[in-house]
């Protein structure tokens, strides 16, 4: 895959970290990125901010493959598999017990950030949801077989 494709892929990946909803036209290479709904408090004001953004989608339906902010349960996922892969095993157990109890995102965010393998997280982190970008652009080879 080549560096344009890639960075395609990494920035909708983080903005998809970022919780940001994405659509990616496969004619044009353009990244919209809108807040998830979650993080609306004002509808008028969401719609009036992004009315430009949803116009350019709506008119452009086909040209446009959309990628929603990961789910909870897709999030505990990687959570886990980062857990099932660590050498520190310390920190593995730790961490298991985090997953396991109440708070399981909050808490696990404050334990890897007081570690030596927050850089870890956030470059594994990073790559499951490029994995997923990339899935999802196959999936969806019908709209965009031109653009891989």
């Amino acid at each position: 895959m080549d560096n344009l494709k890639q960075n395609i892929i990494k920035n909708i990946a983080q903005e998809l970290d970022c919780g940001f909803d994405c659509y990616f036209n496969v004619k044009t290479s353009e990244i919209i990125s809108i807040p998830g709904i979650s993080y609306v408090s004002d509808q008028d004001d969401f719609k009036k901010s992004f009315e430009q953004d949803f116009k350019s989608i709506e008119n452009n339906t086909t040209d446009f493959i959309k990628f929603a902010v990961l789910e909870s349960f897709e999030s505990f996922k990687i959570m886990e598999l980062f857990v099932q892969q660590l050498t520190d095993q310390n920190l593995k157990a730790e961490l298991g017990k985090v997953l396991e109890n109440k708070k399981p995102f909050q808490n696990f965010k404050s334990k890897v950030d007081q570690s030596n393998f927050r850089q870890n997280w956030f470059d594994f982190k990073q790559k499951k949801i490029e994995k997923k970008v990339e899935t999802e652009l196959k999936t969806n080879k019908a709209s965009s077989q031109q653009w891989l």
